[in-house]
């Protein structure tokens, strides 16, 4: 018997490798599948202007990390007694605007110092809605808790969506031609648009990405992490408390369906060989002066510079300073 509908996912039209760097765009499960891939010594860029949920304010983040352009006092606000920007998360705001402006343009020229030797983008879109300013119709990224009255709400058309990211997607591989893009909708449910309108914005998402997908097929790959979460793991206990967000299972499990998919075969051995020494890092011994345990400790050193010498940019360099130090 089968008693879960499964999700079968097409063969991708590329896999990642663990030697290519990665950012990732988006909402918080961007952060998530980033978390994933920065324990296993990936080279990620996870959300350089903080979470971003709309279409339209990860294409604006896109191109200023493109065109990158200093953010000075003119591209701030001031609120409650905190320094906010419009097209960051409030992870930058800060009480100092000196130190909003340094946390906003230190993050901005590193990441897009390093855009043009970016292998792999995941672009993971949350929510078709947005909120534009009324005094100007800027759409915002994080309306940072300002009185509602200030912006007006709107959904965003699959047709609108399409043209902006057309146009930006040209333009990327224009300065990065061997980039590839992975697109996702995030299965965290946006509750506040309502059971009804949660669905229609995340099938405009839907929609929109398989029109790109479909339109760049050699460049432009698609993870149903949504439709897993809906369908493989639509139970409660994959959930986290406030039944929304995925539970640390339902990511794991999530992360596994992306590895059996969308990596190399090469790196699928890197990631079994890096997790058995995880296991070992983290392993607490009953008798830490034992021999066999020194033995234990001195055959993980061993694998870990087999990884360096078959991964010379691996840096292991703090895992190896904390297997040594359980030699002492």
């Amino acid at each position: 018997m089968e008693l879960y509908t499964a999700i079968k996912i097409p063969k991708p039209p590329f896999r990642f490798s663990w030697q290519k760097r990665i950012l990732l765009l988006g909402s918080c499960f961007a952060e998530n599948i980033g978390a994933k891939l920065a324990e296993n010594k990936f080279n990620v860029d996870i959300n350089p202007f903080g979470t971003l949920y709309n279409p339209a304010s990860i294409a604006a983040a896109l191109r200023m990390l493109l065109h990158p352009e200093r953010f000075t006092a003119n591209n701030l606000f001031r609120h409650e007694g905190v320094y906010h920007s419009f097209t960051h998360h409030s992870r930058f705001s800060s009480t100092s605007e000196t130190e909003c402006l340094e946390n906003i343009n230190d993050r901005l020229f590193a990441s897009a110092q390093e855009i043009r030797r970016t292998g792999y983008m995941v672009i993971t879109l949350g929510t078709a809605y947005v909120y534009r300013l009324k005094s100007s119709g800027q759409v915002v990224a994080n309306c940072h808790k300002l009185p509602e009255k200030m912006f007006d709400r709107s959904m965003l058309s699959v047709a609108e969506i399409v043209s902006e990211w057309k146009e930006l997607l040209l333009s990327l591989w224009k300065q990065c031609p061997d980039l590839k893009i992975l697109f996702t909708v995030s299965p965290i449910r946006h509750w506040k648009d309502g059971a009804h309108g949660n669905q229609l914005s995340k099938a405009t998402l839907l929609l929109a990405a398989d029109t790109l997908q479909t339109a760049y097929s050699e460049r432009i790959a698609y993870f149903p992490a949504y439709e897993i979460m809906m369908d493989e793991l639509r139970d409660y206990r994959f959930y986290a408390t406030d039944m929304l967000h995925p539970s640390e299972l339902a990511v794991d499990y999530i992360w596994q369906r992306f590895t059996e998919n969308f990596l190399s075969d090469e790196t699928k051995g890197f990631l079994k060989e890096w997790a058995e020494i995880q296991k070992a890092i983290n392993h607490r011994p009953f008798q830490p002066e034992s021999e066999a345990y020194k033995r234990f400790i001195s055959q993980t050193l061993l694998k870990m510079k087999r990884i360096n010498e078959k991964f010379p940019s691996f840096d292991s360099t703090k895992e190896m300073e904390i297997i040594k130090s359980k030699l002492m």
